[in-house]
């Protein structure tokens, strides 16, 4: 299994794992990523997207979803894993936010958590919307990989 799943208790009646392991596998496989790369999606409050967003990012707001890329510090051993197995990062999904996103756009809020799971593992993958380009390289992947869940209606909030 490519997915490690945490989904803090006052929301897991709201998120349907099996969708959100659906959508990490397909951005995998839509980013070429070996069946043993590994990415662990973290399902909480505003406030703990809050706390990381100021400590890592340096912004004192919530955010929807924050992706941490698996840098290893060299001076560091990294913990062991499979050896065929890729630790890819992690993916922190606020949901709150995710919830009032979904009811702006009218949809179900289970479908946003997909839309930033994907968003989030994209992040993982390397792809960016820092410039014009790059945010249209994004939004193109990530709209294929959401139309082959069949989710293709379900389109990213413009902040």
């Amino acid at each position: 299994m490519p997915i490690s799943l945490q989904i803090d208790e006052p929301y897991q009646p709201f998120v349907k794992p099996e969708l959100i392991e659906t959508a990490v596998t397909t951005a995998l496989e839509f980013g070429a990523q070996p069946a043993t790369a590994l990415v662990t999606v973290v399902i909480t409050g505003t406030e703990q997207v809050r706390e990381l967003n100021q400590h890592y990012r340096g912004f004192d707001a919530p955010t929807d979803v924050l992706s941490f890329e698996n840098n290893p510090d060299p001076d560091f051993p990294a913990a062991p894993t499979d050896e065929e197995s890729v630790y890819l990062g992690d993916v922190i999904i606020a949901y709150p936010v995710a919830a009032a996103q979904a009811l702006a756009a009218q949809h179900p809020p289970a479908d946003e958590v997909v839309l930033l799971t994907v968003h989030g593992v994209l992040h993982l993958l390397g792809f960016d919307h820092d410039t014009a380009e790059r945010k249209a390289a994004m939004w193109q992947a990530q709209g294929q990989i959401m139309t082959g869940l069949g989710l293709g209606h379900i389109q990213p909030t413009e902040t």
